[in-house]
């Protein structure tokens, strides 16, 4: 029989090493020998999720789930990968986690941060704020505090607990990202901007990313900024950014009134939208 702490232990060492294809070659290995044990399961889901498959994580997050596991962390776990497809039981999985242990911080903002994308604001408010006291010096629970409250229309509040997260985590560019956006639908036009422009640098392969750091650079008056910006675009974009792009290129040319007009009226509300909605 598979010694399954052993797998787990090594398993989890290779992702935090970022080596997700030998985590789940080891963890599809385990499940051979031990095909229903909720954790081999999990792990798995979560190491496939990381390698793209969405289908085969999906199908082991099921398979976890169904062991009715009693373990609030794997519960958290799982239920946020039913959450990113939308399955209707990720609800029930992700309450169950944060009250079998509501001094979790892990299930008390996978709970939370679920809520918060399906609306329900104040309940949401709730269990974030209680994981950033549960764990003030993890990241995440700020940021996904600062999701929430954007999302319910605090961008003052956002802003400041994208800014936390910051202090503790300053690599981080999807939240530096987010803080720029923020920062730019509560009219903070320049700083707004800066960090934006900051955020594209760090990830040049985010070709919306660089288009908004684009406008946002030309409208505050930056024109190198925005040519760096449009040039990375060029060599990163796909799909329907390829159009978008050439709108951006066009405004860009037309002058800050223009880059600015495309900015906040079509640009910003959208890309900030979709970005803060976007599963844990």
């Amino acid at each position: 029989m598979t010694d399954v702490q052993a797998v787990l232990d090594r398993s989890m060492q290779l992702g935090e090493e970022g080596r997700w294809d030998e985590m789940a070659r080891m963890l599809s290995d385990a499940l051979r020998d031990d095909p229903d044990d909720a954790y081999l399961l999990c792990w798995a889901g979560v190491a496939e999720r990381e390698l793209g498959n969405d289908g085969a994580a999906y199908d082991l997050f099921r398979r976890c789930i169904a062991q009715d596991p009693p373990d609030a962390h794997l519960l958290a776990l799982a239920g946020s990968g039913l959450a990113a497809f939308d399955d209707p039981d990720a609800e029930r999985v992700l309450r169950a986690a944060a009250l079998t242990q509501p001094d979790l911080a892990t299930a008390r903002v996978q709970y939370g941060a679920y809520l918060a994308r399906t609306g329900l604001f104040e309940e949401a408010l709730e269990h974030l704020r209680a994981a950033v006291s549960l764990d003030p010096d993890d990241p995440v629970p700020h940021g996904e505090l600062g999701v929430a409250l954007a999302l319910k229309g605090d961008m003052a509040g956002a802003a400041d607990s994208m800014e936390n997260a910051l202090d503790i985590a300053p690599t981080d560019s999807w939240t530096r990202l987010l803080l720029g956006l923020i920062r730019l639908e509560s009219g903070d036009e320049m700083g707004g901007a800066e960090t934006l422009i900051e955020a594209a640098a760090e990830r040049p392969e985010d070709g919306e990313a660089q288009i908004v750091a684009a406008l946002a650079a030309a409208a505050a008056g930056w024109t190198d900024a925005a040519e760096e910006a449009i040039a990375r675009a060029e060599y990163s974009v796909e799909g329907a950014d390829v159009e978008l792009l050439r709108e951006a290129t066009d405004a860009i040319a037309s002058g800050r009134t223009a880059a600015a007009t495309l900015l906040s009226d079509a640009i910003v509300p959208s890309v900030l939208h979709d970005r803060l909605t976007q599963p844990l």
